[in-house]
């Protein structure tokens, strides 16, 4: 077990809470003075009370993502879609190692996709669509040989797109309507260096 801290947990959602708006009150049992945020509605744990689950959709949230979720080690599904969240996708989501899912779609998130993304290899599900995401698509993400769904469609992406690895076996669709990138790399027809990023 090693030095679990349930509170340390609780932080780190607590933390979230802080930096989000949240008119409709879907985190008003989010009280800090609960040790256990496993009593939170939309927070789900397994036997050890670890937290495995947010699942906060389609919740009318703004705000930003927090650092401190990179403290939830045995989270497995991330679910914020359809919010109004705004900001960069933090480096630290790359720690959740035990994530399968990270659902961010259709938010109004901006920088880039963080390469430490790449270390989250039990991810199944990587649905980043319906921001405003710039820059290249990390290369390192090819290494997720568990990723099965890839949405990268609807941002600002730019330079190519990467077609080794798990990269192979997703379609056109993953990537559309990104009017800066270009790809894929097949066969080293297109540069990894192509595709208009010298804007940002």
């Amino acid at each position: 077990m090693g030095g679990f801290n349930p509170s340390q947990k609780c932080d780190a959602l607590y933390a979230l809470r802080r930096a989000v708006k949240d008119p409709g009150n879907v985190l008003q049992s989010w009280d800090p003075t609960l040790v256990n945020p496993c009593t939170w509605f939309h927070v789900t744990c397994d036997r050890d009370n670890r937290v495995t689950r947010l699942d906060l959709g389609n919740a009318k949230l703004s705000g930003n993502l927090v650092p401190e979720l990179g403290k939830l080690e045995r989270l497995q599904y991330l679910e914020l879609y359809k919010n109004q969240l705004v900001g960069h996708i933090p480096k630290e989501v790359g720690g959740l190692k035990s994530l399968v899912s990270l659902d961010l779609y259709h938010n109004n998130l901006t920088g880039s996709i963080p390469p430490s993304l790449s270390r989250l290899s039990h991810l199944k599900f990587l649905r980043l669509n319906g921001n405003r995401l710039t820059g290249r698509i990390p290369r390192d993400l090819t290494k997720l040989q568990n990723l099965k769904n890839l949405d990268l469609s609807n941002n600002d992406l730019c330079g190519t797109i990467p077609s080794s690895g798990s990269f192979n076996k997703f379609t056109e669709k993953s990537f559309e309507n990104n009017p800066r990138l270009k790809g894929p790399e097949l066969m080293g027809s297109v540069r990894y260096d192509a595709g208009n990023c010298d804007q940002y």
